[in-house]
């Protein structure tokens, strides 16, 4: 139960981008040019999950996040601020390797593996897993 708790925990952090998250530097122009801003945005989410701040993860996380858990549960933005915030999902740190981004438009889907230590309220844990995650620019901010 409790890997499935981490498992489902890193891969909720990781896809906060799932319903579009909202910062980032603009992507105009090239292909290239937005793929790194899809980076910038993904890296600084990847920062705030590790030391968490409400101001911080507000920016990064789309107001209409929605992710599902494998157990059932359903992640909104505030549950899932709230959650770092509070320390049930804390993680100690986090490698994201094997990173490809496509961009197409204003969306843009970023595949990578996540690998973490954990302390979710408390307890310490190891998790990697493949994570696919859909990232959506709005307002010129992905």
């Amino acid at each position: 139960m409790f890997k499935q708790m981490i498992l489902a925990t890193a891969a909720a952090v990781t896809l906060a981008a799932l319903a579009g998250c909202a910062t980032g530097a603009a992507a105009t122009g090239s292909s290239a040019s937005a793929e790194q801003a899809v980076a910038a945005a993904a890296e600084k989410l990847r920062v705030a999950m590790i030391d968490p701040t409400p101001a911080a993860l507000t920016d990064l996380v789309a107001d209409d996040l929605s992710y599902g858990h494998s157990g059932g549960r359903v992640d909104t933005k505030d549950s899932f601020i709230g959650d770092l915030i509070a320390g049930k999902s804390d993680f100690v740190t986090i490698a994201i390797t094997d990173q490809a981004i496509k961009v197409v438009g204003n969306i843009a889907i970023v595949r990578n593996t996540l690998t973490a230590d954990t302390n979710g309220s408390g307890k310490p844990g190891k998790v990697q897993i493949k994570i696919l995650g859909a990232w959506q620019q709005q307002g010129g901010r992905w």
